[in-house]
């Protein structure tokens, strides 16, 4: 399966991190750091999670959300792909993944709103 080398890589350039694994999830693979749940391998493809402050850096280099396709909707989550220099520069990854993964473990990256009484 291609997607098991593009796996392997991106586990490998993420080896710094703590606790790292990556688990199946609907055809692709959620990546955590604990139980932290901070990235999304989808067909040869990395996404980090993002908030409205941090995804600028990835829309500046023309990077877009990760999507997908919901009883036909198009469904858009909080989670932007890795440009491809970073992704190739091990260090610069680690950093980008450890912001993702503040952002992951943060009140506001994980709380949903309250349901009305």
């Amino acid at each position: 399966m291609p997607d098991d080398s593009f796996k392997e890589f991106v586990l490998d350039q993420l080896s710094a991190l703590p606790d790292l694994r990556a688990k199946a999830m609907f055809g692709a693979h959620g990546l955590y750091s604990g139980e932290k749940f901070f990235g999304i391998l989808d067909e040869g493809r990395l996404f980090f999670k993002t908030d409205a402050s941090s995804q600028a850096d990835y829309t500046a280099r023309g990077m877009g959300p990760f999507t997908y396709e919901m009883k036909g909707k198009v469904m858009t989550m909080a989670y932007h792909e890795v440009p491809p220099d970073v992704l190739e520069n091990a260090p610069e990854l680690v950093e980008w993944a450890r912001r993702a993964i503040l952002l992951a473990g943060s009140k506001a990256g994980r709380r949903r709103p309250p349901k009305p009484k």
